[in-house]
């Protein structure tokens, strides 16, 4: 059984306002898989919509492989090995890559950072509450975890704005705003052989080869050095291609979700006075409601896997090569799952979100640096003597793929 309403998650037009809830609603509650028409050339979608069925798939790599890509994008075969990174990777060589990296982000070796976020997490707030009427994007969410990326990177201060802007050309490829050149257009032909078909992409190797290049033999502790040097489990250094599209990765991933999940957690904060008192008559209660803050954002709308033989699955057929997508959006509010999800709870146990996946091997590798930010964040602000309020309207990103603002003003009350 599959949904065949002419309703398809392609349209953007779905996503300008934010995350399309009902939607997600109607689709969970619809038996089967939905289908989703697409523009040529790519060729359609299945949606996966309730919370159980999206840890099957993420859990069954043999069955739905990350190789043949994770976005909506259908990239030509010849160009799958220049754009391959980590998280188009399975089996042996993502193990080993993913070896390669966790050492630095275990909860261990996120937590020496403690210090360091907390100084620049004061510095973030005093200069932005100061001006008493900012744009909270700007001014607190994109310039606090991009300070933490820098300092993974060993890059000085002065390159975070860069930093953020490749990070909304690449992300923002769908949103005319951010994107040099938007995906679905016959410009971006020309950079196919690149993520997110933008020349954004091509910038970003530059710097990094850049900084390998300087940095290569020097034993050095910082992760440009560690994809430079490192040696991989299984033996194979990187290749040029594969420094590449990882050091993409981490310039995306390691700025993009937190903050918009820090954005996203403010507004909801504001929209929730209630739940801003218990955290601040209770600021013990912090690190617990930061699984909160992550599930009400959900901060990623999706991933996209590929069937890798014919296959049934929850009551509908599937064929070898077709698109699975897990909407981690629509599973962090499924009410099998969560009582009451749209109900913003910080006090809410359990909360098993799959904001950074649920289980597999694809789980998000950053997640406990993305846990530490968020609570020395709101550890930070909501223990000072200040209230803020929206000035404005909020602006979302326009896309399918990351549940992203752009713009959020607020004032200091």
């Amino acid at each position: 059984m599959s949904t065949t309403t002419a309703l398809t998650l392609a349209d953007l037009d779905l996503f300008a306002h934010g995350a399309p809830w009902g939607v997600f609603d109607e689709l969970r509650a619809t038996p089967g898989l939905h289908w989703s028409t697409e523009e040529s050339p790519n060729h359609g979608f299945w949606s996966v919509m309730r919370y159980h069925d999206i840890v099957r798939v993420l859990r069954d790599p043999d069955t739905f492989t990350s190789t043949k890509f994770t976005n909506l994008e259908e990239v030509d075969p010849g160009m799958q090995d220049q754009r391959r990174s980590l998280l188009e990777t399975d089996g042996l060589r993502h193990r080993a890559l993913r070896r390669m990296l966790q050492g630095q982000f275990t909860p261990q070796a996120v937590a020496k950072y403690e210090t360091f976020l907390r100084g620049i997490t004061a510095k973030t707030l005093d200069a932005a509450l100061a001006k008493k009427e900012f744009d909270f994007v700007d001014e607190v969410s994109a310039d606090f975890p991009i300070r933490v990326l820098a300092r993974l990177l060993g890059v000085p201060d002065s390159d975070t704005g860069q930093l953020i802007d490749w990070g909304n050309r690449m992300v923002g490829n769908t949103d005319p705003e951010h994107a040099d050149l938007l995906i679905d257009s016959a410009e971006s032909e020309e950079y196919k052989h690149v993520p997110f078909r933008s020349p954004a992409a091509i910038e970003v190797y530059e710097y990094g080869k850049h900084l390998a290049a300087e940095r290569r033999g020097k034993g050095g502790t910082d992760l440009v050095t560690l994809l430079a040097d490192g040696e991989p489990s299984d033996g194979q250094k990187l290749t040029e291609h594969e420094f590449n599209t990882n050091f993409l990765l981490l310039v995306v991933a390691g700025n993009e979700t937190t903050r918009h999940t820090i954005t996203h957690t403010m507004k909801n904060l504001m929209a929730n006075p209630e739940q801003l008192d218990i955290l601040r008559n209770d600021p013990s209660l912090i690190p617990w409601a930061v699984e909160e803050f992550l599930r009400y954002a959900s901060p990623v709308y999706h991933f996209r896997r590929t069937a890798t033989k014919d296959v049934e699955f929850s009551g509908t057929q599937i064929a070898e090569g077709d698109k699975v997508v897990v909407w981690f959006a629509s599973g962090n509010r499924d009410d099998a799952v969560f009582d009451e999800p749209y109900r913003f709870d910080v006090t809410r146990n359990p909360n098993e979100h799959m904001s950074f996946g649920r289980g597999g091997p694809h789980m998000c590798l950053g997640n406990a640096l993305a846990r530490i930010e968020l609570r020395i964040m709101f550890e930070d602000l909501l223990t000072r003597d200040v209230t803020l309020a929206p000035a404005g309207d909020v602006d979302f990103l326009r896309s399918n793929f990351v549940h992203g603002i752009k713009r959020m003003p607020v004032r200091v009350v």
